[in-house]
């Protein structure tokens, strides 16, 4: 009953964020910027933290990646904004603002204020302008991070942890469901990345989202490829990162998608690697 909860609960999570990626305003630039952030952050710290600090032992490396990840959701907070077409000193303003919080916090709030700002800007006299944003939009910022944090921690944090326990009881089964999730996730135009992150997802889990999102790169060159989506550059862009694409994607999500279902199901490579 855990993993049948923790699985349904991420399915209405992916259903929110492909609801809000298509349904409100700007949602796939939104959405895009948050990929982008997750990359700036939780990218460097795999790299740095994980195999420059912990494996080749080397400190300085572990001290970058520890800062890059725990900037997630000042990049988030400040990458929506620019994604959407805000002023740069403002969007760097409300990124800075939510320091200290998750990436999503920093989401929400860059994206909620993206569409403040512009009107600020219209109503209030260039050069007061500053100084109205900087006592208002800052604290602002600060407060919708604040309150929809409790929020993310009861919901994506309690997903992943309802994964990482049930993964113990059977692995395989896990492998299986949340490896073919994940594969779906990363052919279409969101961030397996900034789920996972997101979800807090460690130890087997993550692994089981690691195995699938390398199968599934694998899989998104040949696609495009066989396909004839774009070039050899794009190509090769698609199976580093589908994100880079999500343009071609979202333009062709029949076949994008049903791609990647089968291949979820019946391909997964975690089905004979992931063992109790």
């Amino acid at each position: 009953m855990e993993m049948i909860k923790g699985i349904a609960l991420l399915l209405v999570v992916l259903a929110g964020f492909s609801l809000f990626s298509l349904k409100m305003p700007k949602g796939m630039k939104a959405m895009g910027a948050l990929a982008g952030a997750a990359t700036a952050s939780f990218l460097v710290e795999a790299f740095q933290l994980y195999v420059g600090g912990d494996l080749l032992g080397i400190e300085f490396l572990k001290g970058v990646g520890q800062a890059a990840g725990s900037m997630g959701g000042v990049a988030a907070g400040a990458l929506v904004p620019i994604a959407l077409g805000v002023n740069p000193t403002y969007a760097i303003l409300i990124g800075v603002s939510v320091a200290g919080y998750g990436i999503l916090p920093g989401f929400l709030a860059g994206y909620i204020l993206s569409f403040v700002v512009p009107k600020l800007e219209k109503k209030i006299p260039q050069g007061v302008d500053l100084i109205v944003i900087i006592c208002l939009i800052a604290p602002l910022a600060r407060f919708i991070a604040t309150v929809s944090n409790p929020v993310v921690n009861s919901t994506l944090l309690n997903i992943g942890g309802i994964l990482e326990s049930a993964s113990h009881s059977n692995p395989i089964l896990m492998g299986i469901i949340l490896g073919g999730i994940i594969t779906v996730v990363a052919t279409a135009p969101l961030s397996s990345m900034a789920l996972t992150a997101m979800l807090g997802l460690t130890g087997i889990p993550m692994a089981i989202g690691a195995l699938s999102v390398m199968g599934s790169s694998f899989m998104n060159g040949v696609f495009f490829h066989r396909m004839g989506f774009g070039d050899r550059k794009t190509t090769i862009a698609v199976a580093v990162e589908p994100l880079t694409q999500a343009d071609i994607i979202s333009a062709n999500p029949i076949p994008a998608i049903g791609v990647a279902v089968p291949v979820a199901l019946f391909t997964n490579p975690n089905n004979d690697t992931i063992t109790p």
